[in-house]
């Protein structure tokens, strides 16, 4: 565990733990504190992505990538919107954890945190 408090790995299993939350690449399903999580095909792999990259900066032409498929037309937000959604969906099924921060200019890092209240 790290300072954060949060657990995250990848077992044989393909599961990324990241404190309360877990990421089932196997089986394409994400638990918050064992509960399932409804996520679109695009949630699911845009999560995958990032929880497989812990705190590692990752570029919204490379997300757009590696989760549509192809390179990120200009001025394209897709990126940004369902980040968006996503967040909003963690936030409402673990209210006291945060999960993905926003490097502007960069892009985004799955860094899951609890939040102190």
């Amino acid at each position: 565990m790290d300072a954060a408090g949060s657990d995250l790995n990848a077992s044989s299993g393909q599961v990324l733990v990241a404190g309360p939350l877990e990421v089932r690449l196997d089986q394409r399903t994400v638990l918050a504190d064992g509960r399932v999580m409804v996520l679109t095909v695009r949630e699911f792999h845009l999560l995958a992505v990032l929880a497989s990259r812990p705190e590692q900066v990752v570029g919204r032409d490379e997300i757009y990538e590696l989760v549509w498929g192809g390179p990120m037309p200009d001025q394209d937000r897709s990126v940004d919107v369902y980040v968006s959604k996503l967040r909003h969906k963690l936030e409402a099924s673990l209210p006291h954890w945060s999960f993905v921060q926003t490097h502007i200019g960069f892009g985004y890092c799955f860094s899951p945190r609890p939040l102190v209240a």
